[in-house]
């Protein structure tokens, strides 16, 4: 019987007339791509990788805090989609990339290592420490395409990193020239690093020479890319829950306001939990996984609408920071933008998720953002309010949304939609693929 080493993506090789750097090459090869067909998991040291951006979306946090202006809230959108590219491209690498591997764990933990450096450097990313972003940036883009290039060659998957390369190359070099520059320059230069990373996906990575990708050959796997980017929600929550309990933990004395205030974050947070993770987050994971074209799924609902998701709690995040530490105050406008802004914009990416995946309109992510517009108008039309009522009132918006997730009539609806879904596959065949 052949062993694992006598063996190249499945096929048997001879030894004879081979040379050693032939063999150690093949090797490599058969050994870096993860093994099997079915669903692969998420390991350990992809946790461990992601335990950098926790650091990182507290720094967003942070910068938000600190910049409560519309300017401000456009630099922390800019880093959080820097953020989100460096990660999620490595998402797409360790879904085919087997992270059990030596060369492949060591490739995680230099991009770990450049993470740590552009989370350290986002509170002056548009300052002193724009070199640290932009740099780190580069390093990560364009060295993971490169080892994934190397990793998977003679691998049908390599003429696609091939382009990715060709991309990262350029957004890479606008984020080191961008580092180097200051002002409006920086943030056109790192504008211009999104547009490229994002339009890439959109448009196949398409590279004069190399043609372009479509999603078919992405042959991904729905269950692990799913858990990744439920994942970074996970992390994302976890900051607004560090910040009810430090928040707390600072205050000399609590007074019943104080109370009312923890009491509604929260609930706020609990139920943006609930209405991603209750039934959508595994609902989601089964759809990409049974998908003909998982690919095309995963840079929609997840690779560009789960930032959206993320966005909106890190924004609840900082909200929650503001009005905690004085609940009785009369709620600011920067307050009020938080409070109500960071709400919706979650709302709205979850609402542009289920439309993706199920092709269907979420009425009641529609009128839970129109309660949030109204709470909006009424709070500047009216007296100013304190900030315990905008903040509990939006509370109890998601709070609702989330027990009508449980109304039966809107549980039959979501299973008939998926049983649609199931419906419409054409059957499997004998190989047991469905046809695209």
């Amino acid at each position: 019987m052949q062993s694992d080493r006598g063996m190249w993506l499945g096929r048997p090789w001879s030894r004879r007339g081979k040379s050693v750097k032939y063999e150690a090459m093949t090797v490599l090869r058969a050994n870096l791509l993860r093994r099997g067909d079915g669903d692969r998991r998420v390991t350990n040291v992809e946790l461990f990788f992601d335990l950098v951006y926790v650091f990182a979306v507290t720094q967003l946090s942070h910068h938000l805090l600190q910049h409560p202006s519309v300017v401000g809230a456009l630099q922390t959108a800019l880093l959080l989609a820097m953020v989100w590219l460096v990660w999620v491209y490595t998402t797409w690498v360790t879904n085919w990339l087997d992270p059990e591997r030596l060369p492949v764990r060591l490739m995680l933990l230099v991009l770990m290592l450049a993470s740590l450096v552009l989370s350290a450097g986002l509170p002056q990313a548009f300052s002193d420490r724009g070199l640290w972003v932009g740099v780190a940036y580069a390093v990560m883009q364009v060295g993971r395409s490169a080892f994934a290039v190397a990793g998977l060659r003679g691998d049908p998957l390599q003429r696609n990193f091939q382009r990715i390369l060709a991309w990262c190359v350029v957004s890479g070099a606008l984020a080191v020239i961008g580092g180097f520059t200051y002002g409006g320059t920086r943030v056109g230069l790192w504008i211009a690093v999104i547009g490229v990373d994002l339009l890439g996906g959109a448009v196949g990575f398409n590279t004069p020479g190399l043609g372009r990708s479509t999603t078919e050959e992405w042959t991904i796997s729905g269950s692990h890319f799913a858990e990744r980017c439920q994942a970074f929600v996970l992390i994302a929550l976890g900051e607004s829950v560090v910040v009810i309990g430090s928040t707390l933990s600072n205050l000399h004395s609590v007074t019943s306001a104080q109370v009312g205030a923890f009491v509604a974050a929260f609930a706020g947070a609990a139920a943006l939990w609930w209405i991603y993770f209750d039934r959508s987050a595994d609902a989601g994971a089964q759809m990409i996984t049974d998908s003909n074209d998982p690919g095309r799924l995963g840079r929609s609902a997840y690779h560009f609408i789960h930032p959206v998701m993320i966005a909106g709690i890190i924004v609840t995040a900082a909200a929650d920071e503001r009005f905690l530490t004085d609940p009785t105050a009369a709620v600011q406008a920067p307050t009020a933008w938080l409070v109500l802004g960071g709400t919706g914009l979650f709302l709205a990416g979850h609402a542009a998720f289920k439309a993706t995946v199920w092709h269907t309109i979420p009425w009641t992510r529609l009128i839970a953002l129109l309660l949030l517009g109204l709470l909006g108008l009424l709070g500047a039309a009216g007296p100013s309010m304190p900030a315990l009522a905008l903040a509990g009132a939006t509370a109890g918006v998601v709070v609702l949304l989330a027990a009508a997730d449980r109304m039966p009539r809107h549980r039959s609806t979501a299973r008939t939609h998926h049983g649609a879904a199931e419906i419409s596959k054409p059957p499997p065949t004998s190989s047991g693929r469905r046809p695209t």
